[in-house]
């Protein structure tokens, strides 16, 4: 199922059918026990290899969940990359209310339905939210080396608020998981102590705004 929720092309794709029907700049072939997904120059995937049900599924040209970049010519390059191009990230809706009785301790949650949510990076009010967020890092940060996570999790829950979740999973108190990327700057300095200490670490969100 693919929603269209906003004329600002934000969509969210369940894997089944995104590996099925893949959209335009996708190739997907079966590989042994998997599939392997070809992904065109003109799309910023974000998707690391993955285990799902019995297959695993690899993203070819996928730069992965998280961003490293080196040096100010990297940065800026990404920074192009996520404020033009359509960007594709995995998220997994789970049962937030799934407890093992007899274990102890923090259990994992039990994955109802992977998605491929993607957003138009380039679409002036995802653009704006972006460049306003990667300048607010920037800028606010004390050292030369940083990390910032781009939540999406409010994107996701408008989306749900349309209509996303099927009734059936409703029962499960569903949450997100996985619903983020993340930047990370590491500069060459000697010492770069807020970073070392967990003091440059950011993060902003995302949200679905429509177009005036």
């Amino acid at each position: 199922m693919t929603i269209n929720t906003l004329p600002n092309g934000t969509t969210v794709t369940e894997l089944g059918q995104f590996l099925k029907n893949p959209p335009k700049g996708f190739i997907v072939g079966a590989s042994g026990s998997g599939y392997e997904v070809q992904c065109g120059e003109g799309n910023l995937v974000l998707i690391d290899k993955f285990h799902s049900g019995d297959f695993d599924i690899v993203f070819h040209n996928s730069l992965g969940r998280e961003l490293v970049m080196h040096n100010l010519w990297e940065y800026t390059s990404m920074r192009k990359s996520l404020l033009s191009k359509r960007i594709y990230v995995l998220v997994s809706l789970c049962d937030q209310n799934m407890i093992e009785a007899k274990k102890k301790g923090p259990t994992k949650p039990r994955v109802l339905q992977e998605y491929v949510l993607s957003i138009d990076g380039g679409n002036p009010m995802m653009k704006w939210q972006m460049e306003k967020g990667l300048d607010w890092t920037i800028s606010s940060v004390a050292g030369e080396s940083y990390r910032v996570e781009i939540d999406l999790s409010e994107i996701l829950q408008s989306l749900a608020a349309e209509g996303l979740i099927a009734e059936n999973l409703m029962k499960y108190n569903p949450t997100w998981k996985d619903a983020s990327f993340t930047l990370k700057y590491n500069s060459d300095a000697l010492f770069d102590f807020p970073h070392w200490f967990g003091r440059s670490n950011r993060s902003f969100q995302l949200r679905l705004i429509k177009n005036t």
